[in-house]
């Protein structure tokens, strides 16, 4: 037993932890930042102020993660994020199709937990920092209310993951706090007083059916007349979840300190909501339907955003600027919402999308003032409107990524932060990101370590599409519909696509590319046709008179047409997709932008995929065959589809797949890393949406590692990850390495994106 005399004062226990790296913020930003640097040796401490992992993406809040692929609603292909966050959405995909998020809190868990080299403080609260002098962080107090102990957190860097800037903001670091003036920074985006200058937060509620009638009595505090919501009349009885995000209040109020009273708001509208979809007597299908679960915290849009040496605005966004020192990218829409949140009579936000992906630079992710203080997730160097892309959580934790490998950098090197640049590692922190599967538009991975770039690469076969075998799929022409062909620079190919007609009628037929290289918004018109169809089968000869001065993807375009039907195949190819100028309302895509044009965005049309099942690719020929999926694509520095596929993949009747890697002397191996196709065009939402597969089709889940005498070096089954990293025993000297891989599917040729190894 413990028994202690009657004292005058008492003290909770304290605990000093020494690290190299502290992190405050345990939501998906800072867990991918803590999982990034401990696995490159670092000494991490992850401190989170709650009982679980994830942040707005937890149980807690039940956000569903996205970035720059924005539900597939924008132009923005093969646009995932990369690294350790994409690895945690793969994870989740595989193991929690459904969405449950409980499931989803456990996946963190179990990737922090799975690291020997992170500390993890859950429900501790930083709240005191102490300071070397004016711009040096020392350490951090934390309490947590669990265990009543006290941490003193020391390190020599520090990243603030927080949120709402808790480390940044208790040290003294310049920040901000609402919205810029157009005039700052020239952005005619930003908004009037009266729309203003905060985003709120939102609180969410899941129902259930009970399987029997189920009545509801509201608490004193539910909000009683629901017409004080002007949109009350979308609520309905099968939205749940942030399907209903736009349930959002405290745009107007101090987003950081007013957030109980701005969670009690949110409180009186959510039960509101409930009483009136179950007491109203307009909703009989709710009859069994029971409130399963209510967000005890609100989710956060908005609060502090900090100055880095550069802050980035919306031209950087909508133009596309480049950046020397870019080590992350976005992609979702300017998203900004009405301050008054549910209360508005305006629309619940206010999107425009960019014509591509951008890139975001390291000066954003460290304080200006604060020489020791990295910045991660939502609070990184932006102005409002430029905040209005960058806060969503994929492009956060992206972000968060590049901040925590700059401290791995720093440690290494004994400097801070802003000495990456100043000292010339700009390139060496790109490398590093690259390395690991962290995507940077317009570079490329080219490290002089990397064996692999010094081998002669060679395949059982390689992949020359001249037609997809099989029957094809007839589908009507409901909706304008664009193959995207992979071509090469030159003379475009005649290419041969089939349709039954049901009379007599004309089909328009374009070519487009893209205006920028990278993007994937068929903006610029090369070549039209008006093709005189026959009742019956036509084959379509397409012998558009066009060059293409670059290899980029070319869009054959079929104009919606209701006596026509279009031939599909439904074998699927690593980066090869159809797309189809339809509406997706969740991310303000209504086939065409069209904004004022006093608000400095720009006009064009949307050309979006179809989710799996549906999506099949048109069945097209071409004579001479796209010669785009060879061998040596394994070693280009590039593990997605940018402008061509950028992947090696097998013909259909190679019953054998295997690439191999040859050099004229023996190498000692010890690493190979290896990148297949795990469709980064999929946005896999970690909550309510459920998806079509666990593994993605183009993955290979099957592989073998040989040397040059046959050995069995190393194997793998059931893979279902984009990234595999193969570390030996010890080296193998070897003039070979060869890679066998089993075809995914029928359906689908197997693939590899890219090839590295290492002494």
């Amino acid at each position: 037993m413990i028994k202690q005399d009657a004292a005058g004062v008492r003290s909770f226990p304290e605990m000093n932890i020494v690290v190299d790296l502290a992190i405050t913020g345990g939501g998906l930003s800072g867990v991918c930042a803590a999982i990034t640097a401990a696995r490159q040796g670092l000494k991490v401490v992850l401190v989170q102020d709650r009982p679980v992992l994830g942040g707005n993406a937890s149980s807690e809040v039940r956000l569903w993660i996205l970035g720059a692929t924005s539900h597939m609603g924008n132009n923005n292909r093969w646009a995932r994020e990369g690294g350790v966050v994409d690895e945690i959405l793969v994870e989740n995909t595989y193991r929690n199709p459904e969405g449950n998020p409980v499931i989803f809190d456990m996946i963190l868990l179990d990737k922090v937990s799975q690291e020997p080299n992170i500390t993890l403080l859950l429900n501790t609260a930083v709240y005191q920092v102490e300071k070397k002098d004016p711009s040096t962080i020392s350490a951090l107090h934390a309490y947590c209310s669990q265990n009543q102990t006290t941490y003193i957190l020391k390190a020599p860097l520090f990243l603030d993951a927080s949120g709402d800037g808790v480390v940044g903001f208790l040290a003294g670091a310049a920040f901000r706090m609402g919205a810029e003036k157009k005039e700052e920074f020239g952005e005619l985006f930003a908004p009037s007083a009266e729309y203003g200058e905060l985003l709120g937060h939102s609180l969410y509620f899941y129902s259930k059916d009970a399987g029997k009638p189920v009545t509801f009595t509201p608490p004193a505090f539910a909000l009683g007349d629901i017409t004080k919501v002007p949109r009350y009349r979308s609520f309905n009885a099968r939205e749940y979840g942030c399907k209903l995000w736009w349930i959002e209040y405290g745009g107007r109020l101090d987003t950081v300190h007013d957030t109980e009273t701005i969670k009690w708001e949110l409180w009186k509208v959510v039960y509101g909501v409930w009483h009136h979809i179950k007491n109203s007597g307009e909703f009989p299908e709710a009859a069994n339907l029971t409130l399963e679960w209510v967000g005890m915290i609100p989710g956060k849009r908005e609060s502090r955003r900090f100055e880095g040496e550069y802050m980035m605005v919306q031209q950087d966004v909508v133009e596309q600027r480049v950046h020397a020192d870019a080590v992350a990218f976005g992609g979702w829409s300017v998203d900004l919402h009405p301050a008054d949140g549910v209360f508005s009579e305006k629309p619940g936000c206010n999107q425009w999308h960019s014509k591509g992906i951008y890139q975001i630079p390291y000066r954003c992710l460290y304080s200006r003032n604060i020489t020791n203080l990295l910045l991660g997730g939502r609070i990184i160097s932006a102005s409002h409107v430029a905040y209005g892309s960058t806060r969503v959580m994929a492009t956060s934790a992206h972000v968060t990524q590049a901040a925590a490998m700059a401290a791995v950098i720093c440690r290494e090197q004994n400097i801070l932060p802003a000495e990456i640049i100043g000292k010339g590692y700009t390139n060496a922190l790109q490398q590093r990101l690259l390395q690991f599967g962290q995507y940077i538009p317009g570079l490329r991975f080219a490290a002089p370590a990397d064996l692999a770039r010094q081998a002669t690469v060679s395949a059982s076969s390689e992949l020359v599409l001249k037609e997809f075998p099989g029957k094809a799929i007839l589908k009507p022409l409901e909706v304008s519909v664009a193959q995207m062909v992979p071509l090469q620079a030159g003379k475009v190919p005649v290419m041969a696509f089939h349709a039954e007609a049901s009379a007599h009628t004309t089909l328009d037929v374009e070519l487009r590319i893209s205006g920028k290289s990278g993007n994937h918004t068929p903006d610029v018109t090369l070549a039209r046709l008006s093709l005189a169809l026959q009742p019956g089968r036509n084959c379509l000869q397409l012998p558009f008179d066009a060059q293409l001065e670059e290899a980029a993807y070319a869009f054959v375009t079929f104009f919606k047409n209701p006596d026509v039907q279009l031939h599909y195949t439904d074998k699927r190819v690593t980066g090869l997709l159809s797309v189809f100028n339809t509406v997706n309302k969740a991310v303000s895509n209504y086939g065409k932008q069209t904004p004022p044009e006093d608000i400095g965005m720009e006009a064009f049309e949307f050309w979006c995929p179809q989710r799996r099942p549906e999506g099949h690719n048109l069945d097209f020929k071409v004579s001479d065959g796209l010669p785009v999926f060879s061998a040596a694509n394994v070693i280009n520095g590039l593990e997605r589809p940018v402008s061509q596929p950028n992947a090696w993949v097998a013909d259909w009747q190679d019953t054998q797949p295997a690439l191999t890697l040859t050099w004229p002397a023996a190498k000692a191996i010890r690493t190979i890393e290896l990148f297949f196709d795990t469709d980064y065009d999929h946005p896999m939402e970690s909550v309510l949406m459920t998806h079509p597969e666990t593994a993605m089709p183009f993955c290979v889940r099957d592989f073998k590692v040989k040397d040059d005498a046959g050995n069995i070096i190393a194997e793998r089954k059931g893979n279902y990850q984009a990234f595999n990293r193969i570390e030996l025993d010890k080296p193998v000297n070897t003039e070979k390495l060869v890679i066998e891989v089993a075809h995914p599917s029928a359906e689908v040729p197997a693939a590899i994106c890219a090839v590295r190894c290492y002494a």
